[in-house]
């Protein structure tokens, strides 16, 4: 406890998880540009038993008080899977996380801090990665820059005043995350419609949508490409299959077969796409401050989610065959594959904007596809490091 004031409890009952899951909505409350998402869903992410990341994971949330009212929380866990990864590629060995801090003020932001890496260290962890809310495939990073906007569906935004609280608490930045905005109205490049007309001449590459009647199937598929696309990168933890359960059923509502794109080669797939309609945008409006719509709001959002309209679109996650990988193959490809939902996004779901990312600020081969179709940067997200 960094203040005597200042009470900090490990979250121990279901009321204290709802009082965790709260807290947030609440500090949050006056900042229009954070988006309050469904309170149900929230409480399921810090659930054992609902969310399979605890499956592999050890897990503590905390709870700061001051005079018996709620001021603040963070999480601290340690990712199995994580610490199995080489040390050379951000996790691996001895290293811990703690993620989702609220807090109302520098102090209570320290103390929780302090509190998080006093667990960590009686876990037996040497360093800290942070913030992770909770892995790494979920909410990464402190968003640093981009506040005057909101973000787009399963991106975080913070409070502008945390970064110079976690740096002052001896925290290093390691690692940069961007998204990147485009005006999906306009056709790409020339050079970009060149290389997208080749591909479709070519009788060995076949880019397809997702099928939605056989929708476990391709996500196995999309799940088996990110694996072994992402092995290699900074941060790489993998999938289990009870995750790509999860997350495909929460996804579900979101999935459109022209937006998840699924490229194949030789008839092999080797590359995926995927694409949501921005979900936040709706969420907005409809879930109040606290993430509980009404009758009306809840059905409006369901509405919304069979037929998305107007809706811009995110791209979170996509992925090219390691042996393909910094190939001209795998550039066609992605090209492709963001032409054909570029299209699609347009003129089935009035699209007018596009949003590219998480992408790590030395990806080399991403960056040059995001520059090359003219996107930009908007947000900025640090992952910080410490040791302990």
């Amino acid at each position: 406890m960094a203040n005597s004031e200042l009470v900090i409890t490990p979250v121990s009952s279901k009321a204290d998880r709802a009082a965790f899951v709260d807290c947030a909505y609440r500090l949050n409350a006056a900042d229009q540009n954070w988006v309050p998402n469904l309170r149900s869903e929230e409480i399921s992410k810090f659930t054992p038993g609902k969310n399979p990341f605890f499956a592999h994971a050890r897990c503590q949330l905390f709870l700061a008080r001051r005079d018996g009212r709620i001021v603040g929380r963070i999480s601290a866990h340690i990712d199995e899977q994580a610490l199995k990864q080489p040390v050379e590629q951000g996790m691996g060995p001895g290293t811990g996380n703690w993620g989702a801090i609220e807090a109302e003020d520098g102090d209570t932001a320290r103390a929780l801090i302090e509190t998080a890496e006093n667990w960590l260290r009686e876990q037996g962890m040497s360093r800290v990665l942070a913030p992770m809310n909770l892995s790494v495939w979920e909410e990464p990073g402190l968003q640093v820059q981009g506040h005057d906007h909101p973000p787009m569906v399963m991106m975080a935004h913070h409070n502008p005043a945390y970064q110079a609280w976690i740096e002052g608490a001896g925290y290093g930045r390691v690692k940069t995350l961007y998204t990147y905005d485009l005006d999906v109205t306009r056709q790409f490049p020339p050079l970009i419609q060149r290389i997208v007309a080749s591909g479709e001449k070519n009788p060995k590459i076949r880019i397809r949508g997702a099928d939605l009647n056989h929708f476990d199937r391709d996500a196995g598929i999309i799940c088996d490409i990110l694996n072994d696309a992402w092995s290699d990168n900074w941060g790489f933890v993998p999938f289990t299959p009870e995750e790509i359960a999860y997350t495909g059923k929460a996804l579900k509502p979101l999935v459109h077969s022209e937006l998840i794109r699924i490229a194949e080669y030789e008839g092999e797939p080797v590359a995926f796409m995927m694409t949501l309609p921005d979900l936040n945008q709706v969420q907005m409006r409809l879930n109040g401050r606290n993430g509980k719509p009404s009758i009306l709001g809840l059905i409006k959002l369901l509405l919304w989610l069979r037929k998305p309209y107007p809706a811009d679109m995110r791209v979170p996650l996509m992925g090219v065959r390691k042996k393909l990988q910094a190939s001209r193959l795998a550039s066609q490809l992605a090209f492709m594959m963001i032409e054909y939902i570029r299209r699609s996004a347009t003129a089935k779901f009035g699209a007018k904007r596009g949003e590219i990312g998480w992408i790590l600020e030395d990806n080399q081969g991403m960056v040059a596809i995001a520059d090359a179709i003219d996107s930009k940067v908007n947000r900025e997200y640090a992952i910080y490091e410490k040791a302990l």
